[in-house]
């Protein structure tokens, strides 16, 4: 979702998770400038993870959110459109099973990336994130997976992608992975907002702020996400790249539209165990 595109951005044992304790992870060196690098909460208890019914952020399989906006760098401003399916497939990720989404962000009317980001939803109602598969591309090229992290693997802790009962105030983990320098932070900003996009108006609009700790440069992302739909918005307070995105459509593919999407993400994963050593450890989508 965004943030470097995360829609994403953005994660386990069968009953539970306790997480990884800070000191068996290694800190990024950056952090050692100040930055107070708080790590994710336990995870809870998954008895159902993937029925994601979280109502600011419902993962419904056959739903594709289409966002369209800009990015703005150096002055420059460029087309940008993210595309969020969410299949019918599912992984498991250090024993629990997560819902698998195709994430793909075009800029300037190329792939840029292709991404599989693994959610699950815990028996209180929190997303996770458990992790990413993303993949870059350079003119049409596939470059390689370097940002791919897995919740459990090569230190990489996931975290709060949603709380079940967002508040005012609350701040959350999104995920720790210090191999990547992936530390996002986000803070509900507002609750009963009315927002308009293409796709209609809504009210009780949550709102919150994501930031990166470790990249004071990156700014804020503004999310909001409207109750029964998700993500219906995101803008930028200051950061050396700015994304804006509005809901541009939303619908629910056809059997045909959806055996098309699993297709691409079954060759996704088996590229994905080629090309990284990470990805590798995990089981095939399912």
């Amino acid at each position: 979702m965004p943030r470097t595109s995360r829609l994403r951005r953005r994660p386990t044992l069968v009953a539970a998770l306790v997480a990884l304790p800070l000191l068996a992870l290694a800190v990024p060196a950056t952090a050692a400038t100040g930055t107070k690098v708080v790590p994710p909460p336990p995870m809870g208890k998954f008895s159902n993870p993937t029925r994601i019914d979280n109502p600011y952020f419902p993962l419904v399989p056959g739903t594709e959110f289409f966002y369209k906006g800009t990015i703005t760098e150096a002055g420059t401003v460029t087309p940008h459109t993210v595309t969020f399916t969410v299949t019918d497939l599912t992984k498991v990720i250090n024993g629990v099973n997560t819902r698998v989404i195709l994430d793909i962000d075009n800029t300037g009317g190329e792939v840029v990336e292709a991404e599989l980001a693994l959610f699950a939803q815990d028996d209180n109602g929190t997303v996770w994130n458990m992790g990413e598969y993303p993949e870059e591309f350079d003119n049409g090229k596939f470059t390689g997976a370097p940002s791919t992290w897995i919740n459990g693997l090569a230190g990489a802790q996931g975290g709060i992608h949603m709380l079940a009962h967002p508040r005012v105030g609350n701040t959350y983990t999104e995920g720790l992975v210090p191999r990547i320098d992936f530390f996002d932070v986000t803070t509900v900003f507002a609750t009963g907002q009315r927002i308009c996009v293409p796709v209609n108006c809504y009210s009780n609009v949550l709102v919150t702020h994501e930031t990166s700790p470790l990249d004071p440069t990156s700014g804020t992302q503004v999310k909001y996400y409207a109750p029964g739909v998700g993500l219906i918005k995101v803008g930028a307070i200051g950061g050396d790249s700015q994304e804006r995105l509005v809901l541009a459509s939303l619908r629910h593919l056809s059997a045909s539209a959806l055996q098309a999407v699993d297709q691409q993400v079954r060759m996704m994963d088996r590229r994905g165990h080629r090309v990284s050593n990470v990805y590798a450890r995990t089981a095939t989508v399912q």
